[in-house]
């Protein structure tokens, strides 16, 4: 209607009514949902019949949105449904069924009053357009197209999708040394197996879990089979050596699975959105659908979603860690909760444990198992635990070089528990020397950080795996990152290469590895920061991460000082000569013929 009531007001009737409605002035049309389970396009002249009626929701239509610039409409039902559909041929051109945590099988959910949020152009250059759903108080991000395929466009081909041009995101990694072999998790579901000798690829799994995203792997006792899980529940095992798909567990929900841990008799463990464990035996099943266990006495424990799974074989018990900050220890023999353990009681306080990690060799030695044996990584933070001693906090720092990040993966070498690794969320990873670490008990609020061996940027995004390796008796660490790469590093902090290169290594000759990478990163990482400081500067841009800052003074006073330190060791910047170009010509040629160990192009003339 016209608010000066100047004119008659246009009245669309139709049975049932509608609970939804989406208006665009520019297409002159009105989009409508309801409980008939049909969506209807209006005409905005014409309220005797509709454009056209789409059927195929299987539930009452709770939203509708028009997305203009690529000509679709998005339709959701109280099924968590979601549908696209193409303006002008009317066609339902995708489907999706979204996994939200709190979906129960054979119950609807309730929705509140605005399922959509739909931020479309005009925005900024530097964000995507997305459709954001809500159900109960989970949200669904999903990224648009901003161009049209084909009769209309869709959405892109994962939920969740990052922006990098080598394909899809990695979402999980690790190492078997059995086999030598490297393999990396795809967000398109694929799965590549990697020779650590040479970075070739050696066998790969494409639709492992249809179109869902992987979000964890292990590998069973043997080191000859993969087990997989994925964003909607499902887990699988697989045959290493030619890729069939051995196994099917049966999944207890459709929520994700954040993590895998395989016990030494081949009873594995999953742990996930559901806030439960659930067992599975894998010991020479020959059925492909294997039954859960659902014996461990783990409901109602955590309150919140579960994110990692540890064990340690020594001291008989599983580490379990949640978003909510806490970390809960199991004994495998009662299966039962026997520790809980948090940092904090107040709410700001309570980060999310993105990884626990339990230092193998100190635990299986009987003067060394009580004391920090468990590492934990909340927001940056790690923390050192005992799980015996009457103390259990045994210190902790901040590991990244920049305030507000998180530290996502961390490993050791687990045959003497020299070093600890950690990998954050700017592509950074460090090297901390630990072996008097975490030996003495530490009062609560010490955060003294270790000595820091090496630290280096290895990817331009977050780390989401490293891990050490040991190959002929030399450390690497292998790098995974959510840009799509995966990498293999000296312990020195040489780079061997990227898995998947063309030019392939010889991990037994130093003169093989791409040496320069490190330092193309230390570059492109210097200019970066110099261009935001120039621009906080000039536009005087408030600081992103002072969002932490009340809770990180709450861990530890002196997380400023200690970072102020981390990169003394750094030399000053040499200024760049005009000769640079022909500097790098000649640079890059004896480094190829092996004449230079290591090479600053920036710094040496």
């Amino acid at each position: 209607m016209n608010v000066s009531l100047k004119q008659e007001p246009y009245i669309w009737k139709f049975n049932q009514g509608a609970k939804c409605f989406d208006y665009n002035a520019s297409l002159q049309l009105m989009v409508t949902g309801g409980s008939d389970r049909k969506v209807r396009l209006w005409s905005q002249y014409v309220t005797s019949s509709p454009v056209a009626t789409l059927p195929g929701h299987h539930t009452t239509v709770l939203d509708v949105a028009i997305y203009q610039h690529v000509g679709q409409i998005f339709s959701y039902s109280r099924d968590a449904e979601l549908r696209v559909w193409d303006i002008s041929t009317h066609q339902c051109l995708k489907v999706l069924r979204l996994q939200f945590p709190c979906l129960q099988p054979g119950r609807i959910p309730e929705h509140g009053n605005f399922p959509f949020l739909l931020l479309s152009p005009p925005l900024p250059d530097e964000m995507q357009p997305h459709l954001v759903v809500a159900c109960k108080d989970y949200l669904a991000v999903l990224n648009l197209s901003e161009k049209r395929r084909g009769g209309g466009g869709w959405l892109t081909d994962e939920e969740f999708r990052t922006e990098f041009k080598q394909g899809p995101y990695l979402s999980c990694a690790l190492y078997n040394p059995t086999l030598r072999q490297v393999v990396t998790g795809h967000a398109d579901s694929s799965v590549f197996l990697w020779d650590v000798e040479t970075g070739r690829r050696r066998l790969y799994i494409l639709n492992a879990h249809g179109e869902e995203v992987l979000s964890s792997m292990a590998l069973d006792s043997s080191h000859r089979r993969l087990i997989t899980g994925a964003r909607n529940g499902t887990i699988k095992v697989w045959n290493l050596l030619n890729g069939l798909n051995l196994h099917k567990l049966e999944p207890v929900t459709n929520s994700e699975v954040t993590g895998l841990t395989c016990l030494h008799d081949n009873h594995l463990l999953a742990v996930g959105w559901n806030q439960c464990i659930t067992q599975y035996s894998i010991a020479g099943d020959k059925d492909l659908k294997v039954r859960a266990d659902t014996s461990w006495k783990s409901s109602g424990v955590h309150k919140s979603d579960i994110l990692a799974v540890c064990q340690c074989s020594a001291l008989s018990v599983v580490a379990t860690a949640s978003y909510d900050g806490e970390v809960v220890i199991w004994s495998m023999e009662t299966q039962g909760p026997m520790l809980h353990l948090q940092r904090g009681t107040q709410a700001r306080s309570a980060l999310p444990v993105d990884s626990i990690l339990f230092l193998q060799h100190r635990a299986g030695r009987k003067q060394l198992r009580n004391k920090g044996v468990l590492v934990s990584s909340q927001g940056g933070w790690l923390c050192f635990w005992s799980i015996t001693d009457d103390n259990h906090s045994y210190g902790h720092f901040y590991a990244p070089e920049q305030p507000g990040e998180r530290v996502l993966s961390l490993n050791s070498d687990q045959s003497k528990n020299t070093i600890l690794v950690s990998g954050d969320t700017t592509g950074s990873l460090q090297i901390w020397d630990i072996s008097s670490v975490a030996v003495d008990i530490q009062p609560e609020a010490t955060c003294e950080q270790p000595p820091l061996l090496q630290s280096w940027r290895a990817h331009k995004r977050a780390l989401i795996c490293v891990e050490v390796l040991e190959v002929f008796d030399r450390l690497f660490v292998l790098t995974a990152s959510v840009d799509g790469s995966a990498g293999l590093w000296t312990e020195d902090g040489n780079h061997v290469g990227v898995f998947g290169q063309e030019v392939t290594w010889n991990i037994t000759d130093p003169g093989t590895y791409h040496r320069n990478t490190r330092n193309n990163l230390r570059e492109e990482r210097r200019t970066e920061d110099e261009n935001m400081e120039g621009s906080d500067v000039q536009n005087q841009v408030p600081d992103p991460t002072s969002r932490d800052q009340t809770s990180q003074e709450e861990w530890c006073s002196e997380a400023s000082s200690t970072q102020a330190g981390v990169n003394d060791h750094e030399q000053p910047q040499q200024p760049m000569y005009s000769c640079e170009d022909l500097c790098q010509t000649v640079a890059l040629c004896y480094e190829r013929r092996g004449l230079f160990e290591d090479i600053d192009h920036s710094n040496r003339c």
